[in-house]
């Protein structure tokens, strides 16, 4: 992931052969160039295989912008111009059809080293640093300490791996919540995740309000929308 990320990077200043900023090609999931790139409605355009990761989850949402996911259609247009638009790779200089980028420069040795050195910069100029702000969009499981997790992921991996497990608990989504206390154990987190957690905290939830008054708004926001 550390290579497509310096590819993107390295491509927000470069223009295609007909004077086109590159990051008009480049999928905002796996940050490459478009592969079979399909276009949502609510206007986000993803390569068709990462679309299909984010219609995972039982309530699948747009990676952008988070609004439901219901219909999508070929960008037909923007794939034509994905097959006759032009630029030059990074490392070597030739210039390469962007429909065939991603094979190019993951066999072009000037390009892995480009992007080694990318690597070694950043980490050299941009030591580590430890965020005070929590981490309220991936969590580990409090079972297993499977990590990375988001919130429905979350609840899809305790309900299928650990439905017989009657340890109490912390609910590691309450305790990244600025009222959530990290040493709470829930008497049945099972039914905890199905009472607390029927919609998402990063799509309702106000940090500068109180719990019972971001749950409140969030269900009416709910009852709304359904």
């Amino acid at each position: 992931m550390a290579m497509l990320g310096s590819f993107s990077s390295a491509q927000q200043k470069r223009n295609t052969s007909d004077g086109r900023d590159v990051t008009e090609f480049v999928c905002p999931v796996c940050l490459e160039i478009f592969d079979s790139p399909v276009t949502t409605q609510c206007g986000h355009t993803f390569c068709q295989s990462c679309l299909q990761e984010c219609l995972r989850p039982q309530k699948p949402v747009c990676a952008v912008c988070r609004a439901a996911l219901g219909q999508w259609a070929k960008a037909t247009d923007l794939e034509a111009l994905i097959h006759s638009s032009v630029a030059g790779c990074k490392g070597c200089g030739i210039q390469v059809v962007l429909a065939q980028m991603r094979h190019h420069t993951a066999s072009c040795s000037k390009y892995q080293e480009y992007i080694e050195e990318g690597v070694r910069t950043t980490a050299q100029s941009q030591p580590a640093i430890m965020s005070p702000v929590p981490n309220r969009y991936t969590f580990s499981c409090p079972y297993c300490s499977c990590q990375n997790l988001d919130q429905d992921g979350l609840i899809e991996h305790c309900t299928t791996q650990h439905a017989r497990d009657t340890r109490q608990v912390v609910c590691p989504i309450c305790a990244s919540m600025p009222w959530g206390d990290p040493n709470y154990r829930s008497a049945d987190f099972f039914q905890h995740l199905k009472i607390r957690h029927t919609f998402s905290y990063d799509t309702f939830v106000d940090y500068s309000t109180d719990e019972h008054t971001m749950i409140q708004e969030a269900l009416q926001r709910s009852l709304m929308e359904n």
